[in-house]
């Protein structure tokens, strides 16, 4: 359900719990200069302190300049170690696999499966939790890659809506030019989420909010077509099918 509150307080003993439990030494985050790992970095940090987070920043061959500006800035402003790995290299490799499609979608998929591996290697290195920036809006119309950028250890703000981590970001008070950025996956060139969803993210969570409050029953065009997006994108949700022993 939304209306997940946008307090911090509840993600920081979230993020503490799940350190202590397991006695992890912190937290891996891929860092893209968006709004949702710049607010998860922020939330991480006040959680268990700058020393415990490892930022990584994995660029691509399509990945606009001004994002590693924007890492930059937020690792200024968190006082964070931050590495950058280019994966364009890696990518190439995957061009020589027989048959290989240049396809956008595919070639993105392997980009953000190729980012959490990485993370994943770092984190098994350092004993850390990869700590995913998934928000509520793009987990339920299924707007992430399967086994890429929706794979974590922990989801912090998986309960908030896009909007709300917009009014979480102000709170926390991250730089102007964090908040204001047009959100991109950066997996094409020029590629912005909003033109690939073909909606804003506003029209998309009020959709979301009265689909949930009217039981699931579309009233607008918009509404259906958030529904068939919900719908199409279970798979992404759900535990693999498997024989029940």
């Amino acid at each position: 359900m939304t209306g997940g509150s946008p307090d911090p307080g509840q993600v920081t003993a979230l993020l503490k719990d799940v350190t202590s439990s397991g006695s992890f030494k912190g937290f891996v985050i891929g860092l893209s200069g968006g709004i949702d790992s710049s607010v998860v970095a922020t939330l991480c940090v006040r959680a268990t302190g700058p020393e415990n987070l490892l930022g990584i920043f994995l660029p691509s061959a399509v990945t606009p300049t001004e994002d590693l500006d924007d890492v930059r800035l937020l690792a200024e402003f968190l006082n964070i170690q931050v590495l950058t790995i280019p994966i364009g290299g890696i990518i190439d490799q995957y061009r020589m696999m027989p048959g290989f499609t240049e396809s956008m979608h595919l070639v993105g998929n392997l980009m953000a499966r190729t980012r959490m591996a990485i993370l994943y290697y770092y984190a098994g290195q350092m004993n850390r939790l990869v700590c995913g920036t998934t928000n509520y809006t793009e987990y339920l119309i299924g707007y992430s890659t399967k086994h890429g950028d929706s794979a974590a250890d922990v989801q912090p703000i998986i309960h908030l809506l896009k909007t709300e981590v917009w009014t979480l970001a102000k709170s926390l008070g991250l730089p102007a030019r964090l908040i204001e950025k047009t959100p991109s996956a950066g997996l094409w060139q020029d590629q912005t989420d909003e033109d690939e969803l073909g909606m804003k993210y506003q029209v998309i969570d009020e959709a979301i909010r009265n689909l949930e409050k009217q039981g699931w029953e579309p009233k607008t065009p918009e509404e259906k077509i958030v529904l068939e997006r919900i719908l199409n994108s279970g798979h992404k949700r759900r535990p693999a099918p498997h024989v029940k022993r």
